[in-house]
């Protein structure tokens, strides 16, 4: 009895270790994320050009109706034209790198892509 009771509580430690949402969200929907973030009416906002196909919208009844007009206090996540450029460039890396099956350097370079692409309006 006590056996099987072990082997009860490994397998559901198993599943659910397993289990969508249980790791940290795979490097293609990261780049997904990134890639409407950037092709946002905030990015427009700040590089000044519409994204190709118009700039998206994330259709969240979250959402504001207008991006906040106060800017991050942190410097580093100031957004810049040149920064939405950098993070544009990172994703095409990041998605050879996922193709390649290198999740890890996907990951690592979906990280620097967030940071250069600062606190998008």
């Amino acid at each position: 009895m006590r056996a099987s009771l072990v082997l009860v509580l490994a397998t559901a430690a198993s599943i659910l270790a397993n289990a969508p949402g249980a790791q940290a969200s795979s490097c293609s929907e990261q780049i997904a994320t990134i890639e409407r973030r950037l092709d946002s009416a905030g990015a427009e906002r700040v590089t000044g050009r519409e994204p190709p196909g118009g700039p998206t919208s994330s259709n969240s009844p979250k959402a504001l109706d207008k991006p906040p007009e106060a800017k991050p206090s942190d410097r580093t996540l100031q957004p810049s034209a040149s920064g939405v450029q950098e993070a544009r460039e990172l994703i095409r890396k990041a998605r050879a790198q996922q193709q390649a099956g290198d999740e890890k350097g996907c990951n690592d370079t979906m990280t620097r892509a967030k940071e250069k692409a600062g606190a998008l309006p």
